[in-house]
């Protein structure tokens, strides 16, 4: 029996996770939301891992997995910055940069040629260093820790992060588009 469906099945999870979170942090339960947010981050790279791996590939995948991500950050750095643990100018700007990159992909995959989504190395940095500051505003929110310089600084690298990835993504539509449809 094949497990291929493994992955998607983990992204659907991921997915899934969404609404426990957001419902633990509107209750101050932080705790509880850090558990199940640590969990939907793990599962993030383990549903990749299975996927690259085995070769458990698929196209559902291709859509899952960053849908997932960008649902769980875009909804929990809402969320958070309603709360007043993270600004809301961050929020913004993280958010905006995943309705860019969604519209472009799919102006792109409709207007220019089928897209392969295949995420650039700082865009995977940029996910990273989103989860992490979102681990970070939990922990502070439930626990105290880390302080606010640290939250500041990773906040700062976020930004960084998803204005270069965000630029990153749509300078290569651009270019990729310049060739024109493949024939």
């Amino acid at each position: 029996m094949s497990l291929s469906w493994l992955p998607n099945a983990i992204s659907l999870l991921r997915i899934a996770l969404i609404l426990p979170i957001l419902l633990l942090f509107v209750n101050d339960e932080f705790g509880w939301a850090l558990a199940l947010f640590l969990v939907a981050g793990l599962s993030d790279g383990i549903d990749g891992y299975l996927a690259k791996r085995f070769d458990w590939n698929t196209r559902l995948g291709a859509f899952l997995d960053p849908a997932g991500d960008k649902l769980l950050a875009a909804w929990s750095f809402g969320t958070l910055a309603y709360l007043g643990h993270l600004p809301v100018w961050l929020a913004v700007v993280v958010i905006l940069r995943d309705v860019v990159i969604v519209t472009g992909s799919i102006l792109y995959h409709y207007l220019v040629r089928r897209l392969e989504g295949e995420p650039t190395r700082i865009s995977k940095l940029n996910t990273a260093m989103e989860f992490m500051l979102l681990v970070f505003a939990i922990s502070r929110a439930g626990y105290g820790w880390p302080d606010n310089i640290t939250i500041t600084i990773m906040g700062a690298m976020v930004l960084v992060t998803v204005v270069i990835s965000g630029y990153d993504y749509v300078a290569t539509w651009i270019r990729s588009a310049r060739t024109g449809p493949e024939q």
